[in-house]
């Protein structure tokens, strides 16, 4: 099983990016997916998450700039996307992107940075 992040980056305040998480070796269209973040020296966080139904779910910090999607293609690898935009500096931290597929059961990637400079 593996969760890949890619697309983070250093950008400046106002500017957007586009995170994509690909998820493979596993029935990911039964498991609720989302992104979350850590800041240096802070807990990690729930920035989005998108249900195997579809059922989205924002932070409050994320409402109205960032939008989750996810793209399940049978039989073939998963993609789970952050579209993030208006990124201000306390966006900046490590995103990570999780699977969560039964009560015993869930995955995560090894993180993206994400830096915002103002």
């Amino acid at each position: 099983v593996q969760l890949v992040e890619s697309g983070g980056g250093s950008v400046q305040a106002g500017g957007s990016l586009r995170l994509s998480c690909a998820a493979s070796g596993y029935d990911f269209s039964k498991c609720e997916m989302g992104w979350y973040r850590q800041a240096p020296g802070g807990e990690r966080d729930m920035v989005s998450t998108i249900s195997a139904r579809g059922i989205i779910k924002y932070d409050n910090s994320a409402k109205g700039r960032f939008t989750i999607s996810r793209n399940m293609p049978k039989n073939s690898e998963h993609t789970l996307y952050l579209q993030m935009a208006n990124l201000r500096s306390d966006d900046t931290a490590m995103y990570y992107c999780a699977a969560s597929c039964t009560q015993y059961v869930s995955f995560w990637g090894a993180g993206t940075q994400v830096t915002v400079s103002s």
